[in-house]
């Protein structure tokens, strides 16, 4: 019998981004990096361990813009160019080192990894991977939850309609794709505020993730800390951030991806190589990371070594084997101090294991793997399982917070980018003024109708938290201000045309082929009321 439990979660996320105009090629090799590097690493695991018989349980978001990516023909086809295109340079690369055996083995490696992403893209899951992760969802392996719509940072949206019109999309694209209604729920940036519980309740979902001080500094304050779930007021569980695994795998100076044995994320041929030799492989012809990476870590200065995948491999055996046995002695504690299991939840971004950190897919499965079969303290489970086996909890309500810098709001509004706001904010009022004066509409093809529901997916759109994100790092800048105003213009545009009655056939029928995210959107979401009337289930108690 176990002690305990380890709730593994992996937030996979990336901004909407498809051009059909030649631009942001830049920004969409973002997906194709994500797909290679993370995305089928992950379904291979899962493939492995399930035909070992291993019974692991993993929690994973797939944000609805990403989904939506994944779920893009266009997308899917630029995505296999883009991997006969690196399976070419990996060839060209072998020739290229044909002198050197060790730069030449790696460069096999990369060969074969780029083959064998095309074969499970393109042959096994017919080009859609969401195909994949929906498989190890129906074989019980897998919890595929939702989050907002564009990943839209919540606390900062002004009114109520609008965050459940964020709600409300990212649900239905998940209905749509996955065929069922999600349980759980990941909170853009973990970013909660009291409020938002009753729009998810409103939805049926039974639990979102917390950032750990969310958690700790709730009203009432939870008597087993993040080690167990608490129900807001409107019934829907929190499950707090632990501390302790957070460090072990994100710590930039104790985690174990900093180990300089692991590959040298920085040292890239996109950057090494001549230019000339390079250009055609680059987007737009602008140096960047392609993922052939020859170097390790090797330490702190600029001298980097040779990277050395087996003597990697087996550093990613050991890290996880050290990760069990402080697990083992978190759980055995805190098992002698609760009246119930524990549960230690371990939130992730997902581009982590496989592209910031190239080991840590092998990471995942070392670790899946000797947790069934090296030890009986404790299992991996997901949170709607812990909340059938658990389903009296204290009722607290979270603290307003974000698992940011510094734990609140300053990455996202700060000087760098507080000036969007308050265009968004007029944005979304507008929407909610004209969702209800065109209430009536009931022919979805008129276009006055197609014209409100693109003003939303624009909206939408804006509203991602990523551009604030970027502006605030100062990575691509200029991409994330462009990709914020062209939205506000374009939903300024189309408000003008539907407010003075004069629409732009040729505009509206561009918007709705280049943005044509969540095409079951209806603009009528922001004339919806909250049901604020929410009882608590039956079996919480206080």
């Amino acid at each position: 019998m176990s002690k305990g439990f380890l709730a593994l979660i992996l937030h996979a996320h990336l901004p909407f981004v498809r051009h059909t105009d030649g631009e942001g090629k830049l920004a969409e090799d973002w997906l194709y990096e994500a797909i290679t590097e993370t995305y089928i690493p992950l379904l291979n695991i899962m493939e492995r361990l399930h035909k070992k018989g291993v019974n692991f349980r993993l929690t994973l978001n797939i944000s609805p813009s990403l989904a939506s990516m994944l779920d893009d023909e266009l997308l899917q086809k630029r995505y296999l160019n883009h991997l006969e295109n690196l399976i070419e340079l990996s060839e060209k690369e072998i020739e290229r080192n044909s002198n050197t055996p060790r730069v030449k083995k790696l460069a096999e490696m990369y060969n074969y990894l780029f083959k064998e992403a095309r074969y499970v893209f393109h042959e096994k899951y017919k080009n859609n991977i969401l195909k994949g992760f929906k498989k190890f969802q129906e074989l019980n392996r897998l919890e595929i939850i939702t989050s907002a719509a564009t990943h839209g940072y919540l606390p900062l949206i002004l009114t109520e309609k609008a965050v459940n019109a964020q709600v409300a999309t990212g649900i239905n694209t998940y209905e749509r794709i996955f065929g069922q209604k999600p349980k759980g729920f990941w909170l853009p940036e973990c970013a909660f505020k009291p409020g938002i519980d009753a729009i998810l309740a409103d939805k049926g979902i039974r639990y979102f993730i917390s950032s750990t001080h969310g958690i700790l500094y709730a009203t009432p304050r939870p008597r087993y800390g993040v080690y167990s779930p608490v129900y807001t007021p409107n019934g829907v569980a929190a499950f707090g951030r632990d501390v302790e695994t957070s460090k072990q795998v994100w710590s930039a100076n104790e985690g174990y991806p900093g180990d300089f044995d692991y590959r040298e994320f920085y040292r890239d041929i996109g950057f090494d190589l001549d230019y000339d030799y390079i250009k055609k492989y680059l987007p737009d012809g602008i140096r960047k990371h392609v993922g052939i990476k020859y170097h390790r870590i090797t330490g702190k200065s600029d001298y980097k070594e040779l990277y050395d995948p087996d003597r990697a491999r087996e550093k990613a055996a050991e890290h996880a084997a050290n990760f069990i046995f402080n697990r083992q002695h978190q759980i055995k504690y805190l098992s002698q101090v609760m009246d119930r299991k524990p549960v230690v939840v371990a939130p992730y971004d997902a581009e982590l294991f496989g592209h910031w950190w190239f080991e840590g897919p092998q990471w995942l499965e070392f670790l899946l793997e000797k947790i069934h079969y090296d030890q009986e303290d404790f299992t991996t489970i997901t949170p709607s399982e812990y909340l059938d086996l658990y389903p009296r909890n204290q009722v607290a309500m979270p603290a307003e917070s974000s698992w940011g810098y510094k734990g609140y709001h300053e990455v996202w509004l700060n000087g760098s980018n507080d000036w969007v706001y308050r265009h968004l904010h007029e944005a979304e009022l507008k929407m909610i003024t004209l969702a209800d004066k065109y209430n009536h509409l009931e022919d979805k093809d008129n276009i006055f109708y197609r014209a409100l529901n693109q003003m939303a997916r624009e909206l939408l759109l804006a509203q991602s938290s990523d551009w604030a994100f970027i502006i605030k790092t100062n990575t691509m800048v200029e991409y994330a201000i462009m990709r914020t105003k062209k939205h506000l213009f374009n939903f300024r545009k189309l408000s003008n045309q539907v407010e003075g009655k004069n629409l732009d056939k040729d505009f509206l029928s561009n918007l709705e082929k280049s943005n044509n995210i969540f095409p079951e959107i209806d603009f009528k979401i922001y004339n919806q009321n909250i049901n604020k009337g929410w009882d608590l289930k039956e079996g919480i108690s206080g």
